[in-house]
């Protein structure tokens, strides 16, 4: 745990797809005319929890995290640039979470920046998003690059990956008729604390991971975020981890994995990038890297060697 309560393994860079057949098979996928496809429907295993229990739960954590934060002055104030700035992000991109779901609009976002040096990034379900000045700093974020994390982990919480996590452990524990007795009278307290008791420490699958990098690309790229920054974003990672992955991406493809899985996705969102700036995809420039060592990127996500 750190200094505010939160696992260091809780790190939620990263998405991913489908999983759930049969009886528990996919449910509310938006339109997907534009943007990315194949994305699939919400698991029906989020119907055996209460939504309303789990914003509750994630906006009491979240309220524990911000005010241990504030109480040892490690919680940047609303004037500060830097939460100015992720404020900002947010505005741009906000408007665009109810195209994957509906409850978003009923959700009181809120963006607060902890200080603290860990590569950390998160979104509580019922909108809670935290930065770590950690991952702004290290890895010299530029807009773009925390459009694609934020992104990344606003689809976590749209796509409720912490309600069907809690769905499948109360289910792994107490069996099918039980969870639906308990959850049907929406009492997720009677679990006990083992059961999403901490919804950061509980990390996300891969295949999670993969389905929030997907979405997330879809927002960023609608709110005005150059999506090839994704690929910019991994290769940072890489140099940050210094060759070997760190703990926190234990649960997440490999970066060269969703650096291929992003190229793949290019042509899908990189008309919604080129529609904000009012132009077509093919009179873009290459995105560039404030890495001395990074290439630019291409229309196609092809680094191109100085």
């Amino acid at each position: 745990m750190d200094k505010y309560g939160m696992n260091r393994r809780a790190f939620c860079l990263g998405c991913a797809g489908l999983f759930c057949t049969g009886a528990f098979a996919q449910q509310n996928a938006p339109a997907q005319g534009d943007g990315v496809q194949g994305v699939g429907e919400r698991s029906r295993w989020t119907k055996l929890v209460s939504a309303a229990q789990v914003e509750k739960m994630g906006a009491q954590q979240f309220a524990q995290m911000t005010n241990a934060a504030r109480t040892q002055g490690a919680l940047l104030p609303r004037d500060h640039p830097q939460t100015q700035r992720l404020d900002a992000i947010a505005k741009r991109m906000l408007p665009f979470a109810p195209r994957w779901n509906d409850r978003a609009r009923q959700w009181p976002w809120e963006v607060q920046v902890f200080n603290s040096p860990q590569i950390n990034a998160f979104c509580m379900p019922g909108g809670k998003i935290g930065f770590y000045t950690g991952i702004l700093d290290k890895l010299k974020l530029t807009d773009d690059e925390v459009g694609i994390i934020m992104g990344h982990e606003v689809a976590h919480a749209l796509r409720e990956h912490a309600r069907e996590r809690l769905a499948k452990q109360a289910g792994m524990s107490l069996g099918a008729s039980a969870i639906t007795s308990i959850f049907g009278l929406g009492d997720l307290g009677r679990l006990g604390v083992d059961v999403g008791a901490n919804l950061l420490a509980n990390r996300n699958s891969r295949e999670d991971e993969t389905e929030a990098d997907v979405v997330g690309l879809d927002l960023a790229s609608r709110a005005g975020f150059d999506p090839r920054a994704g690929v910019v974003l991994w290769q940072k990672m890489a140099l940050a981890a210094g060759g070997s992955p760190p703990q926190w991406l234990s649960t997440h493809p490999a970066g060269e994995n969703r650096i291929a899985e992003i190229k793949r996705r290019l042509p899908q969102v990189m008309p919604l990038y080129a529609q904000t700036r009012n132009t077509t995809p093919d009179k873009l420039p290459p995105y560039t890297s404030n890495f001395p060592n990074i290439p630019p990127v291409s229309l196609l996500g092809a680094s191109l060697q100085a």
